[in-house]
């Protein structure tokens, strides 16, 4: 398969790093539903959910607004991973570690 070469390859970590976050959130969020939370799990998962992907449709594009939305999409991440890291199911804290992977990624795009 050949490699889109239209896309700035500065984005590709934080590109597949958004996506693994949207489809391990996608998890957690299926995974919590009808479950009773003491915090903000799973609705953070909504959120980050939205915010990567709309991340990702920046960066496809080269917007030029790409930094903010990497950057609103660090502070969903970190929150969305601060709250999934406080349950103890499996798809909870592998739902915080891509997340903060992500927050991660997005932060080098701002560099």
């Amino acid at each position: 398969m050949q490699q889109n070469t239209c896309i700035n390859s500065e984005y590709l970590s934080c590109l597949e790093a958004c996506q693994i976050c949207a489809v391990d959130c996608e998890v957690c969020l299926s995974a919590m539903a009808g479950v009773e939370s003491h915090n903000d799990c799973p609705i953070c998962c909504y959120e980050c959910i939205e915010s990567c992907l709309q991340c990702v449709r920046a960066m496809a594009r080269s917007s030029k607004f790409t930094k903010l939305y990497c950057e609103l999409c660090a502070e969903i991440c970190e929150w969305c991973a601060d709250q999934c890291a406080q349950h103890d199911m499996d798809h909870c804290k592998k739902c915080a570690e891509s997340c903060r992977r992500c927050a991660t990624e997005c932060r080098n795009v701002l560099n």
